[in-house]
């Protein structure tokens, strides 16, 4: 007997009202409340014909559709902006025009790895990095998880330099795979930004002040928490640039 075409994963949900329910993903198109991904299994592989776009999905969704270990849309703009851009001044804080980084989301979710975003076509860099902020941004959970967001908060707070460190290295160990690949990947890049500060005036202080809000969000809807944080969310991503040769 053949297997059936399509399938349906159950997992428990106990964040609507407190009470015990169980969500249908329908046909492994994979959507889950960002506070019921933990439990999605492992092994769940999605069907890529179900995924419909590439921004705003999850991240282990996509990863896993794909079968890759990051997204498609951070490797393509970031091997395009290392080749054509980590001199350009003021890289990451000078943004590009709205409706072109929009062209370029779109692009993505239309055509996937085969997007077009060459300088043939988007000349200004700031598109390209200013589409690669905007796909964190719409990630449903960031790549600094709403689980690890506090202990991350928390171990900034450390005022030994050593000691924090280590506490940001054990929490970087609570990521899941697709979220912690995706930050390796992206702070590294960052450092090669960083040794480029002489032409792009952009150190890890800097990037820190623009990625720290992009990369982490607080769980809660908060404007205050968002503001209090903000310092912190600048240092861990100032701590990620400046040591991820240690740290992953």
């Amino acid at each position: 007997m053949e297997p059936p075409l399509s399938f349906s994963i159950y997992i428990k949900c106990y964040h609507v009202e407190q009470e015990d329910i169980s969500l249908q993903l329908g046909n492994c198109g994979l959507n889950v409340h960002k506070q019921c991904s933990k439990h999605v299994p492992n092994d769940c592989q999605p069907d890529l014909k179900r995924i419909k776009k590439v921004y705003c999905c999850d991240l282990t969704t996509l990863v896993k559709a794909h079968n890759a270990q990051r997204p498609m849309v951070v490797d393509i703009c970031i091997r395009e902006i290392e080749a054509r851009g980590l001199k350009s001044e003021g890289l990451y804080r000078v943004s590009g025009f709205t409706e072109h980084i929009e062209d370029v989301k779109m692009a993505f979710d239309r055509d996937g790895e085969k997007a077009d975003i060459s300088a043939n076509i988007y000349p200004d860099i700031n598109i390209i990095t200013g589409a690669l902020k905007l796909y964190f941004r719409d990630l449903p959970i960031p790549v600094i998880t709403y689980d690890t967001y506090s202990k991350f908060i928390e171990a900034a707070k450390i005022s030994n330099a050593d000691e924090r460190l280590e506490a940001v290295h054990e929490v970087l160990m609570l990521l899941p795979p697709a979220h912690y690949e995706t930050l390796r990947y992206l702070m590294i890049h960052l450092k090669k930004v960083t040794l480029n500060e002489k032409d792009n005036l952009m150190n890890a202080e800097n990037l820190g002040i623009v990625f720290g809000p992009t990369l982490m969000r607080p769980p809660e809807d908060s404007t205050l928490t968002t503001l209090h944080d903000m310092r912190y969310q600048k240092l861990i991503v100032q701590i990620l640039i400046e040591n991820e040769d240690v740290l992953f």
